[in-house]
């Protein structure tokens, strides 16, 4: 646990690249993905502020991906991180934008990021309620096929292939997060702005099949590279690791824009 309240895990050898999840994850979701970049890259995985094993924010800050982000800059310093790629999923890949345009990132992968043109309408996230209401029987759950498939399915491609142990994961760490709920309200309030001004590589990974986010029709980082990822939904982490680390390469091995 650092000084700002953020947990994290550090491993690997190589340029240093940081992991960032999605809203309702944890640094964990990206274990199988690390072992695809270990021997290439520094990996740091961070529980983003109120998940995991993160404190919140202080109370009277709103959790915003740029409220989160300037937290994160302050982590990346008092860990000695100098401008690191950065590679976020969803709520991560908008978070990721953030901290590039403050010019504090060498480059950002997006996996499926929260990207869209206007803020969305208030909505309460259906599969938090549903975890933190079956909390107790989640670990019988996640170990049957239903089960998996109706935590995972519009997530992930293909819900019967994730491991008992990863479904319990994610389920577990929608089911506890404590700042799910604002987050959740602060994000969908508001949306991404400021990409004209970013100057590093940007590589936006878009999932095939994901029907939860799908790429804005305007151009939000104007110099952005745009990439499918096939047989991939809105967690390619879960669906293809190799992929997913294969892409991250592909966007850190980039130094100018």
């Amino acid at each position: 646990m650092s000084a700002t309240g953020i947990a994290y895990d550090r491993t690997g050898t190589g340029p240093p690249v940081v992991l960032l999840h999605g809203l309702g994850g944890e640094r964990q979701v990206w274990d199988a993905v690390v072992e695809h970049l270990r021997a290439e890259r520094e990996v740091v995985t961070v529980d983003l502020p109120g998940f995991g094993a993160s404190a919140p924010l202080a109370q009277d800050v709103v959790p915003t991906p740029a409220a989160i982000a300037e937290q994160l800059a302050r982590f990346l310093g008092e860990i000695g991180l100098e401008r690191p790629h950065v590679a976020g999923n969803s709520l991560g890949g908008w978070i990721a934008l953030e901290l590039a345009r403050r010019d504090v990132v060498a480059s950002v992968t997006g996996l499926c990021p929260a990207l869209w043109e206007r803020p969305l309408p208030p909505k309460p996230f259906v599969m938090h309620r549903v975890a933190r209401t079956l909390r107790p029987a989640l670990p019988a759950l996640m170990r049957t096929g239903l089960g998996r498939r109706a935590a995972l399915l519009g997530i992930v491609a293909r819900p019967g292939d994730v491991s008992p142990q990863d479904a319990l994961r994610v389920a577990s760490a929608y089911a506890s997060a404590p700042a799910f709920a604002a987050t959740n309200r602060a994000m969908r309030s508001g949306h991404f702005t400021g990409g004209e001004r970013i100057r590093v590589p940007v590589l936006l990974a878009w999932g095939e099949l994901d029907r939860l986010v799908t790429p804005p029709a305007r151009a939000l980082v104007p110099h952005a590279v745009s990439i499918t990822l096939p047989g991939c939904s809105h967690l390619p982490m879960l669906d293809d690791p190799a992929l997913s680390a294969r892409t991250i390469l592909r966007g850190s091995a980039r130094t100018t824009g």
